[in-house]
């Protein structure tokens, strides 16, 4: 294997740091998923290959392709083949029921849909809404409904690939998760896999670092900013990465043990049944340095049982999909138990701006709960075909991120929850996480989510939906005696529904819609 080489920091495209790794250690091993591999000499070549095939089948800089389908090889085959000729990939989650994949792939305009074999069914049925899609590309399979992935590739043979491309070029068009309303296509740019590389490498700060010799556990699926940008910057950094089709504890532990993982992103719900699985313990993680968290709000007790347990670094990061994923994290140095700054989301990275501001606009001191603003430099561009939506959200570059926080006077950022979940009882705000946060220290208590439900009275109720550990017989009035000396009483549930499993998307962040429509149902609006 040729020696590790660490890219320059002037390299910002994706394409680039591909060739060079490329160049640089053709031989070692870029990706593997479930069987299949690709060293970095290969995956260039075969990104190459397929950037020509696009080409040939008439995308070109600003066309949409689709991606349907598991993570795998073929997908990053395909997110390089967009980085060498300015198309823009739009990663569907398989997760999704068929509407609301038809309207991705209408409102993206994709004219290209890759798609696997175990999700035809659902492109069968879409089929005459998909009037954008002019080539349907069978990834694992061959068939009259398409072209065979080989034979599409095969096209383009002898097609000649333009220069690289640069850092401002829309690169990938993520969907955000839909949980109120239509999903947005966040368009990013390469500088949104870079920028947050650069403003720590410029300071020499190693709170997301990378070694010569780490494996990188790719656990996010990539239809996911998370799980996108981490993906990256294990290629960017040119480690091995190991990627799972679909995430399953009992299998992502047996990968952390068989394959020695030194580096993961996880979303707290991930680290949860990770944790939860019989017989996991410190032995499953010995290989592991570090591991990265986000992606939604992780409670005091989980985070004391990863550290108890895995026994690595830790670091949070926090973000949206419109600020290019991380623009704030709690790095290692930070993880220390009893610290009060565990409840804290992080600060931002050098070079990243942050404020918080009232419901007019003006910026608020530390101490005071408003919305929280970012200013990076791997924001988004817009959102695909939404000017006013744009607009609203970044407004002289500064992401207007609807989650409502505060910063202490150190400068650490502390979220309470979402600006739009926020419950007023008698005129009283209370935030979900907090409550949240306080029952799942309940040693019989597995995951919980809190909405706010109609009150003739007080306005809003706090309704608590609880996940018992196995055999945990844990009643209601246990939990309110329990919150008795942690919340406020105003903010203690009245109710308690005693559920198999918290509703969550992808992202692990709850589903508070499914879980409120029956309550609201009657009412003209989600407020009372």
């Amino acid at each position: 294997m040729t020696a590790h080489i660490a890219p320059p920091p002037d390299l910002r495209t994706l394409d680039a740091t591909l060739a060079f790794h490329a160049e640089q250690q053709p031989d070692r091993t870029a990706i593997c998923c479930e069987g299949a591999q690709l060293s970095y000499g290969e995956l260039r070549g075969e990104s190459t290959a397929s950037a020509a095939a696009l080409l040939a089948s008439g995308a070109g800089k600003g066309t949409r392709i689709a991606y349907l389908g598991k993570e795998s090889v073929r997908f990053y085959e395909l997110l390089f083949a967009c980085a060498m000729t300015g198309v823009v990939l739009v990663p569907v989650n398989w997760r999704l029921a068929p509407e609301e994949v038809a309207y991705i792939l209408r409102d993206s305009v994709a004219e290209l849909l890759f798609v696997e074999e175990e999700f035809l069914p659902t492109v069968r049925q879409l089929r005459s809404q998909l009037t954008d899609v002019r080539e349907l590309v069978l990834l694992d399979c061959a068939g009259t409904d398409g072209t065979a992935f080989p034979e599409w590739q095969l096209a383009g043979a002898g097609e000649a690939v333009p220069a690289q491309s640069h850092t401002d070029d829309p690169l990938a068009q993520m969907y955000t998760s839909g949980t109120t309303g239509f999903p947005k296509g966040v368009v990013l740019a390469h500088r949104s896999f870079f920028a947050v590389r650069g403003l720590l490498a410029a300071q020499g700060l190693d709170w997301i670092d990378w070694r010569p010799d780490d494996k990188s556990l790719i656990g996010i699926s990539g239809s996911h900013i998370g799980g996108l940008w981490w993906a990256t910057q294990g290629f960017n950094a040119g480690v091995t990465n190991i990627a799972v089709r679909s995430f399953g504890a009992k299998d992502v532990l047996e990968l952390i043990r068989t394959s020695g993982i030194t580096t993961a992103f996880m979303v707290p719900a991930m680290l949860l049944m990770l944790l939860s699985e019989p017989g996991a313990s410190s032995a499953d993680f010995v290989t592991l340095r570090k591991t990265i968290y986000g992606g939604s709000p992780i409670s005091e007790t989980l985070l004391q049982r990863c550290m108890e347990v895995m026994k690595c670094d830790l670091a949070q990061i926090y973000g949206l999909t419109e600020t290019g994923n991380t623009a704030v994290c709690l790095p290692p140095a930070d993880h220390v138990l009893g610290s009060p700054r565990l409840r804290a989301a992080g600060r931002p990275y050098p070079g990243i701006e942050l404020k918080i501001i009232d419901a007019d606009g003006l910026p608020l001191p530390p101490g005071e709960v408003g919305e929280v603003c970012l200013k990076t430099p791997a924001r988004m561009l817009e959102y695909w075909n939404l000017p006013e939506a744009t607009g609203k959200t970044l407004v002289d570059g500064w992401i207007h991120t609807g989650d409502a926080g505060y910063r202490d006077e150190s400068g650490y950022l502390f979220i309470q929850d979402r600006i739009k979940e926020m419950i007023i009882r008698a005129g009283e705000n209370i935030y979900p996480a907090e409550v949240e946060n306080a029952i799942s220290a309940h040693s019989e208590v597995l995951d919980v989510a809190v909405i706010g439900v109609p009150d003739d009275r007080w306005g809003e109720a706090v309704h608590a939906f609880v996940v018992r550990h196995p055999d945990a017989s844990v009643a209601p009035h246990q939990l309110r005696a329990f919150l008795g000396d942690r919340l406020a009483a105003f903010k203690i549930p009245t109710k308690y529904e005693f559920i198999d499993e918290v509703p969550r998307n992808p992202s692990g962040k709850i589903l508070r819609r499914v879980l409120r429509d029956r309550f609201w149902a009657e009412h003209d609006r989600a407020v009372n």
